[in-house]
């Protein structure tokens, strides 16, 4: 580990060890810091902040910022003046550079547009050091004595079930991780069959799975049913929420621990979870606000129409009361676990899962980001939301691009979708084009996936 790494894992044990004074401390120090380099750095902050005094010591005093108005102001926003938006896009569309640096210094996401605008997001070193840091600590969280012993046995293999083909950040880290580690690393498609999956982590046999929430609900029902008999000591879930009760299904289904990662490219080191369920925020690193549709502060124990986070780590692209569109729930009272750092639940995000219907009646499951990546690598689509209208049927909402063409791309869409269903067996489910636009949830983000109401 470098130098600056050994420092960031120290002080992210001595902020916990410390309690919540230490973590205020921090939390404001930074704040103060990011503020004043933002507006002296980035041309679109001294632009929002330029009525505001010169030392601003809370967040409420700045306005409010979203997904769509930094990336209409793409290169004012970046405080390396080098990065363009032309020239990010042009990366972003070059699917053999996943995992490679963006300029030679920095690392470059993407996101899907659920919250209506597709995002493309640039980090820099301190933050990528940030995060390892932070997963170090969530880690310590997780790992007993009995865990890592397992771990070692099996020569610490991990097999990572993420979206591929893209510079989404699992696609991108899984990338990376492959390169520093070879052959103790095996990376698996969301969009690849069930069966498929079973085989190659039978063969594998990892110690440490890392799949997404959702696949980690199918590949538990697999295990249950004796086709997938693999033993891994921890199970990291990352990206969609499930409820309590199936975590608990996943980890007895595997005699191992389940670690839950609620973040986002733009924080994504935001928090993690502890014994009760809970998550921790990293509020040494970030600061969360749950707010109403007025944008109030939302009392704890009561539901948020929204949350707005800043990331006190990034400074190539700094990301301050961004509104990243989930519901959350702050705990009332100090977490059992012991944590100092606050508690949340999150009711924005669903492990949308699409049960349909071969054709001798088996149930398939089909986890919603296997439909997300083949629709976000098609060009001409701003926005997509699959609905499932009956066992064996799926409706489409489209937002096209102002100079995409619908019959070329919804050609393309229902080719791709058509592969997907055909993969699995179910080359019968109709996939039809809806007349309407995709439709926003009461918090404000387009899901993905509508599966049909199950009763």
């Amino acid at each position: 580990m470098s130098e600056s790494l050994l420092k960031l894992v120290w002080d992210t044990r001595a902020a916990r060890c410390g309690g919540a004074e230490a973590i205020a401390e921090r939390q404001a120090r930074r704040l103060s810091e990011l503020v004043a380099f933002a507006r002296a750095k980035s041309p679109l902050y001294a632009d929002l902040y330029r009525d505001l005094p010169e030392r601003v010591d809370s967040v409420t005093a700045l306005p409010v910022t979203s997904k769509k108005r930094l990336m209409a102001r793409f290169d004012e926003w970046c405080v390396d003046r080098e990065i363009t938006i032309d020239r990010a896009r042009a990366f972003a569309e070059d699917p053999e550079r996943v995992g490679e640096e963006f300029l030679e210094r920095c690392t470059l996401l993407t996101t899907s547009g659920t919250t209506g605008a597709r995002g493309i997001f640039i980090v820099d070193d301190r933050t990528m050091a940030v995060t390892q840091a932070i997963a170090l600590r969530a880690l310590g969280d997780w790992l007993g004595a009995r865990s890592i012993v397992r771990i070692l046995a099996k020569q610490g293999r991990m097999a990572m079930v993420m979206a591929t083909g893209g510079h989404f950040a699992s696609a991108v880290a899984a990338a990376r991780m492959k390169r520093s580690r070879g052959k103790r690393v095996e990376i698996l498609s969301v969009q690849s069959p069930v069966s498929e999956l079973v085989a190659r982590l039978n063969e594998f046999e990892p110690a440490l799975l890392a799949p997404y929430a959702s696949m980690a609900a199918l590949l538990a029902t697999e295990q249950e049913a004796g086709r997938l008999p693999i033993h891994p000591a921890l199970i990291t879930v990352t990206a969609e929420g499930l409820p309590v009760d199936e975590y608990e299904r996943i980890a007895r289904a595997f005699d191992a621990k389940v670690g839950n990662s609620y973040a986002a490219t733009e924080c994504m080191f935001f928090s993690h979870s502890c014994d009760e369920w809970w998550l921790h925020v990293n509020a040494d690193w970030c600061i969360f606000e749950p707010v109403d549709a007025e944008g109030r502060a939302v009392p704890p124990g009561e539901p948020s129409h929204t949350v707005l986070i800043t990331n006190l780590a990034n400074r190539v692209q700094p990301i301050l009361r961004y509104d990243l569109g989930d519901s959350v729930v702050v705990r009332p009272d100090p977490c059992p676990c012991g944590s100092p750092f606050p508690a949340i639940r999150v009711q924005g995000r669903a492990a949308d899962v699409v049960e349909l219907l071969d054709e001798s009646g088996k149930s398939i499951a089909v986890p919603p980001l296997a439909f997300a990546t083949r629709l976000d690598g098609i060009s001409g689509i701003e926005l997509s939301q699959v609905v499932q209208t009956s066992p064996t049927g799926l409706r489409v909402r489209l937002r096209l691009a102002p100079d995409a063409g619908s019959d070329p791309v919804w050609n393309e869409v229902r080719g791709s979708l058509g592969e997907l269903l055909a993969e699995r067996g179910l080359a019968h489910v109709t996939v039809e084009q809806a007349a309407e636009p995709p439709e926003q949830g009461k918090g404000g983000k387009y899901r993905a996936v509508i599966p049909q109401s199950r009763p």
